[in-house]
């Protein structure tokens, strides 16, 4: 997978977080929700709305400008 943001995965894409490209306060609050470097995601939903992802045995959701700053590799 080559740079990847989560927003673009299609619902049951899996893959692990490479880095979060954001500004201090939205990076401080995707890594207190868990979306920490080396982290695995799967996506639960991708329509409208927010995402909804699968992360560490919860379910998250991720409002699409959030999403696009995480950036999502193998």
């Amino acid at each position: 997978m080559a740079k990847t943001s989560l927003s673009q995965l299609n619902p049951g894409d899996k893959g692990r977080v490479q880095r979060i490209e954001a500004g201090g306060y939205a990076t401080r609050r995707l890594y207190e929700m868990g979306f920490n470097t080396g982290s695995n995601v799967k996506v639960i939903k991708n329509d409208r709305g927010p995402l909804i992802v699968s992360l560490s045995g919860n379910k998250i959701a991720v409002g699409r400008g959030l999403a696009q700053k995480i950036m999502i590799g193998d």
